[in-house]
């Protein structure tokens, strides 16, 4: 079948990847110019697609991008990109920019019903949730196909007649999924983080310290916790929430800085400091731990808001209170 596509932009791309790629995927995973790493929303293609090619749906999230170009080495395909504002498939399809509008538009735009003889999109399993594949059949003509979960399977799921076997619809968060993820929180804290030390530092000229190098290594740890050890070991930690599986790892923390401060052994190190740890280190926990809500497979939109309505004041009281014991503690030594 002969088609004209002279007044149709498509852009051309590559299964290899540059440093530029991979530096750029590097500093998005550390949060470094994450929120504008994306790609020019459109048709593209891979090798020398014809109008049998599959046509296979992404994000325009850089990373998004790149993961499933890399994996189509040997094949022609076209890739049609929509515009999620820079959002990954996942993240995307929940806040609906990887959505039924989006696709059909993009469908409209690059005029893919001249592009390619068949009907039939291949979309991510992940981005599910955003699409109602019996509209985009009713309005664009094009039957939706649910890809596998990995990019790396999207070859096999092609050769294999688009039949997705059990492994491929298995959506796995495994220990190194989730470690890949915390760059970006540990990042996220450092604003903060800032913020406590430059407060910490005035109270100090104020009189209201001493706060000092055991304050500092105790917060760091509180943080690490939540942002990595939390995320990390999340199936194996008990409870459901994640400020609850972040607040029983911050209080095994505060638990080993008391012991290594040498209380209650030692007569110097307060009760009053003791507690304040006990109340503001798993609080710190809990909270780095919940944000990581949004990165994981294992939450929903309605269990996120629920927990966060609960554990959020709660932090906040439990912060409030360690902080006016250790206050108190610059005064009366008990």
């Amino acid at each position: 079948m002969e088609i004209s596509i002279r007044k149709i932009e498509i852009m051309q791309t590559s299964t290899e990847l540059t440093v530029r790629d991979i530096l750029g995927t590097w500093k998005a995973r550390w949060g470094i110019n994450r929120m504008n790493y994306k790609v020019e929303p459109g048709l593209y293609s891979i090798g020398k697609p014809n109008s049998n090619s599959p046509v296979l749906v992404t994000a325009n999230y850089k990373m998004s991008f790149d993961m499933l170009r890399k994996e189509l080495k040997g094949i022609d395909a076209w890739i049609l990109v929509l515009d999620t504002k820079g959002i990954n498939v996942w993240c995307a399809a929940g806040k609906g920019t990887f959505g039924t509008r989006e696709l059909l538009n993009r469908i409209a735009i690059v005029q893919l019903e001249k592009v390619v003889s068949h009907r039939n999109v291949i979309l991510p399993q992940l981005g599910a949730p955003g699409i109602s594949a019996h509209e985009v059949l009713k309005y664009s003509g094009f039957k939706v196909l649910y890809g596998p979960v990995k990019a790396k399977d999207v070859i096999e799921f092609i050769n294999s007649g688009m039949k997705a076997t059990a492994e491929m619809r298995t959506v796995r968060f495994s220990a190194y999924d989730r470690l890949v993820l915390t760059p970006v929180e540990l990042v996220g804290t450092f604003k903060v983080s800032l913020m406590i030390f430059g407060i910490l530092f005035l109270l100090n000229l104020l009189g209201f310290g001493p706060f000092g190098f055991v304050d500092f290594y105790a917060y760091m740890g509180a943080v690490l916790v939540g942002c990595v050890l939390t995320p990390v070991l999340l199936p194996w930690i008990p409870g459901r929430a994640f400020a609850w599986k972040g607040w029983l790892m911050g209080f095994i923390w505060a638990v080993l800085v008391n012991v290594l401060n040498g209380w209650t052994a030692v007569p110097q190190y307060s009760i009053l400091r003791a507690l304040g740890y006990l109340l503001i280190l798993p609080s710190v926990s809990a909270f780095f731990a919940m944000n990581f809500t949004g990165s994981s497979t294992f939450t929903s939109f309605s269990g996120v808001l629920k927990e966060m309505r609960i554990a959020v004041p709660a932090i906040a009281l439990s912060i409030f209170l360690g902080i006016v014991l250790i206050l108190v503690n610059s005064f009366i030594k008990l």
